[in-house]
């Protein structure tokens, strides 16, 4: 696989472990003049930033190495909100694959409550968010404690307290997200657990799976509340928190720990946006600074007492 250095600076591997076609590492030649010509478009429309090999290829795949498709694309926020009390949803851990565990308590959302305090638009933003995180710390921290390229996640999805009163207003929400998730962060889900599932669920399934990506849908279980030991089968147990069924009981509650190679000093490394965020402030800082005197110039000093006090009896001007 042909690598660009204008943007492919990466320090983990790059080679997908399974030699799958149009996978990193296992490109055929059309497919890397592919990541070529997208690069390619995509600069002369104006854009500088996610034009790596991996993201590219990522939503080539995503749209079967159709370029003009994979053009439609956009960019992701990183905006920082706290949604977990009416949305509970987390990063925890990592599967025996090594991919980032996410969890998400669907049966927790109380989108009442949420839409209170906030809008539509900026739960989807939250999630827009933690996307990003995933590309950029969590994956290339678990990329380098596995040794091999990791490009998706392992997502739990509790369904438990979804009622059929709930079901329409999570099922508007859960397929904004589909849409969000496959429009602008493809090809991220590896495995994915949808547990507790109540009666009737089958026939809403029914429904979702429509549309969906039919490459997708082989990668989701459904499973109702008996889903331990199948569960357990991808999961460590001391990975998985307590809760379902796994031996984690992290201080402080594991939706809080955000647990993971990401936080393990030998492999996280800090984000690409915090980095170019950084520089930029100090960019400004530096901007903002006085100028440092030339080389070689006589710096004069300013005394403490620039002026002579006023004689006895003469009244000092007042400041202006």
């Amino acid at each position: 696989m042909e690598l660009d250095p204008k943007y492919d600076d990466y320090d983990f591997p790059t080679v997908a472990p399974v030699a799958a076609p149009g996978h990193p590492g296992h490109l055929k030649p059309e497919e890397q003049a592919q990541v070529h010509q997208l690069r390619m478009l995509l600069e002369a429309a104006g854009y500088t930033k996610r034009l790596d090999t991996l993201t590219l290829l990522r939503f080539l795949r995503a749209r079967k190495f159709n370029v003009a498709e994979a053009q439609k694309w956009s960019y992701g926020s990183n905006l920082k909100k706290d949604m977990f009390k009416y949305y509970p949803q987390y990063y925890h851990k990592t599967d025996k694959d090594g991919r980032p565990l996410y969890i998400e308590k669907l049966g927790g959302i109380d989108l009442n409550a949420m839409y209170s305090i906030t809008t539509s638009e900026r739960l989807i933003t939250n999630l827009a968010v933690e996307y990003e995180r995933l590309a950029d710390p969590r994956l290339p921290a678990c990329s380098r404690k596995a040794g091999q390229l990791l490009e998706t996640c392992c997502t739990i999805m509790d369904l438990k307290g979804v009622t059929l009163t709930k079901i329409p207003s999570v099922y508007a929400h859960v397929k904004e997200v589909s849409t969000l998730s496959q429009d602008y962060y493809p090809e991220r889900l590896g495995r994915f657990y949808l547990i507790n599932a109540p009666w009737g669920f089958s026939t809403v399934w029914g429904v979702i799976k429509g549309w969906i990506d039919p490459v997708t849908v082989q990668k989701i279980n459904v499973l109702g509340s008996g889903y331990q030991s199948e569960l357990l089968k991808q999961v460590p147990a001391e990975n998985l928190p307590v809760e379902f069924g796994g031996k984690c009981d992290c201080e402080g509650g594991c939706p809080f720990s955000d647990m993971g190679p990401w936080r393990e000093s030998e492999w996280t490394k800090p984000a690409k946006w915090e980095t170019e965020g950084a520089a930029a402030g100090d960019k400004k800082a530096d901007e903002a600074a006085p100028p440092a005197p030339k080389e070689g110039a006589e710096e004069i000093p300013v005394p403490a007492e620039a002026v002579d006090p006023p004689a006895e009896g003469v009244k000092a001007p007042a400041p202006a």
